[in-house]
């Protein structure tokens, strides 16, 4: 099982180097937005280029001439491009709606060649040389950088520069990886052999989140503050005093801080009822078409969403539990009941869930959620089978629901919930 985590900390940027990494991004932006351009067809994903080596080959020489940056930096660029061009071959496999990757936030990827660390400082690959920036460490960071950027036991991967227009800060998002964790694809099929216990996970506006074994994260009281907060914002900015801008400025540090803050109890709450159910994976659907699988999420839904989805994703495989994503269409219009699975967009009525061919009811995140579980199930039942790697395919899938499982195998119930 692989081990990542990722510790954020704000750079203090020396104001001659300032300029510096704005030009750097920008030429990153333009290399990585070439290399979409040179990936991408508008015709067929067939003809689009989703191999890093061809990239390269064919774009490194010229973009090192058109531009100032070092060779890692137009590497991880191209390298940007292949994976956003990847992505949407995938979906549009699938017949979702895509269009060339287009590169425009403030950001850039650095390895472990073009950042080098230090105890309380990073120096950084530039257009103009290298830039060294002290760190700011956050009190309460759930990833503090002496125990995984400095530690022994973790060893650093490409990491991503960001710069906040708003508050006019940089941040660096270090990535690690624990040694003798496993990435490769080997040893994941061998860990899949394995008999696995799956906790589904549902996203919703009206609840957080609902895992299949029937336990809600309700988001009623994340609502609330979210109105309180932008009701005080509001007051603020009508004053238009600077006081008022400077009071603005310190509600929104908290309002970021009690969002995390939030997200994070909800996170380990998660991971916890993983354990307590004894349960292998906990599987989420994919985010990527967040906005068009739930419509009426508003911005701050979605953060909380994403942020969940990434908190359980580092706090899990130190319980022992890995984290995976499936595709999220239709789950909350199937009936999870294991003799109809009617899929229909009549079944789900707001927060209810009827099937219109068995009559099956049932809070409809909680159906959503079981049905997730199931969805990975029979994923993986599948890609057992197929792989010649993981012997007959026969390693049992249970997907743990509220009092009992229901076997991924023959999709019966074991124990009724």
């Amino acid at each position: 099982m692989e081990v990542r985590r990722t510790a954020p900390v704000k750079l203090i940027v020396p104001d001659e180097n300032r300029d510096d990494l704005h030009e750097t991004a920008e030429q990153f932006l333009y290399c990585a937005n070439r290399a979409a351009e040179f990936c991408w067809d508008d015709n067929s994903y067939t003809n689009c280029i989703s191999t890093n080596a061809i990239a390269r080959d064919a774009l490194y020489t010229e973009l090192r001439e058109e531009t100032d940056l070092t060779a890692n930096l137009v590497q991880e660029a191209i390298r940007r491009a292949v994976q956003a061009t990847k992505g949407c071959v995938e979906r549009w496999k699938k017949d979702n709606r895509v269009s060339q990757p287009e590169f425009t936030s403030w950001s850039m990827v650095y390895d472990k060649r073009s950042a080098t660390f230090y105890r309380n400082r990073v120096s950084l690959s530039t257009i103009s040389g290298r830039v060294e920036c002290d760190f700011e460490l956050p009190a309460d960071s759930p990833t503090p950088y002496e125990q995984y950027v400095l530690s022994e036991e973790y060893e650093l991967r490409t990491s991503t520069l960001q710069y906040d227009k708003v508050s006019d800060e940089f941040y660096f998002h270090i990535t690690t990886r624990k040694h003798g964790s496993d990435s490769d694809e080997e040893s994941e099929v061998s860990e899949d052999t394995e008999h696995q216990t799956v906790l589904g996970i549902d996203l919703g506006v009206n609840s957080l989140a609902v895992a299949s074994t029937g336990t809600f994260w309700q988001g009623d009281e994340y609502d609330h503050w979210c109105r309180e907060f932008e009701k005080r914002r509001g007051e603020m900015q009508q004053r238009g005093t600077q006081a008022a801008h400077n009071a603005l400025l310190r509600l929104g540090k908290r309002e970021e801080a009690w969002r995390k803050q939030y997200i994070h109890t909800a996170a380990n709450e998660i991971v916890m009822e993983a354990v307590e159910h004894e349960c292998d994976v906990i599987v989420f659907e994919d985010l990527t078409d967040i906005r068009e699988e739930i419509p009426n999420a508003k911005w701050h839904h979605v953060w909380a969403f994403r942020r969940l989805y990434e908190y359980v994703e580092y706090k899990a495989p130190n319980r022992g539990v890995s984290v995976e994503k499936v595709e999220p269409n239709h789950t909350s219009q199937r009936c999870f009941r294991t003799d109809c699975g009617f899929t229909h967009p009549d079944n789900r009525h707001g927060e209810q869930f009827c099937c219109q061919r068995c009559g099956y009811e049932v809070n409809a995140d909680y159906n959503g959620a079981k049905n997730i579980g199931l969805r990975y199930a029979r994923k993986r039942q599948y890609r057992l089978r197929s792989s010649p790697k993981s012997g007959n395919g026969d390693a049992p899938v249970d997907v743990r629901l509220n009092g009992g499982t229901v076997n991924g195998e023959s999709y019966q119930p074991i124990a009724g919930d």
